[in-house]
């Protein structure tokens, strides 16, 4: 049985309170790097990009992190070359924080370089962390049983979470 959590109207507020809340992490900066984990965390990622945009005269840059999520000890590779996100602020993004698995080997790709500072960004916490991670700014919060699932889908630009 799928459980509609979030509609589609739900989460693009949540995405642009999101925004907000980087940029206003991010005010004695003159850019910020959003990098969305791929599939869906880009996705995600995007769209906050374009919230940020909208809002701010920062300079936005976008950056695709590709991490096996099986075995996320292969290597971990961005559409950016380091130097691209030395020296910088970084929001990492993915659309739902499961165990931490993704984000923390995500983070670590990260800290090779010297960062301003180094932020996560999810649409869903799930509370079944398995590593030291949090997500800084997070669109919603759910206490789930391990046996439950949160799937976002991403379709013609427009999301929807759910229980299944």
């Amino acid at each position: 049985m799928n459980e509609i959590i979030l509609t589609a109207e739900q989460i693009e507020q949540k995405l642009e309170r999101i925004a907000y809340q980087i940029l206003e992490a991010n005010s004695a900066n003159s850019s910020i790097v959003v990098a969305g984990i791929m599939k869906n965390g880009y996705a995600v990622a995007e769209r906050i990009s374009d919230y940020l945009e909208q809002i701010s005269t920062k300079k936005i840059v976008r950056c695709q992190i590709t991490i096996d999520k099986k075995n996320p000890l292969k290597p971990v590779s961005t559409s950016l070359n380091e130097g691209d996100y030395s020296n910088e602020s970084v929001t990492i993004v993915d659309d739902v924080l499961h165990s931490g698995t993704t984000l923390i080997y995500a983070v670590r790709h990260f800290l090779s370089v010297p960062l301003k500072q180094c932020k996560t960004a999810v649409l869903v916490d799930r509370n079944h962390k398995k590593f030291p991670i949090k997500a800084d700014f997070k669109g919603v919060s759910l206490s789930t049983s391990i046996n439950e699932n949160v799937v976002v889908e991403v379709r013609n630009g427009t999301f929807t979470a759910s229980l299944i």
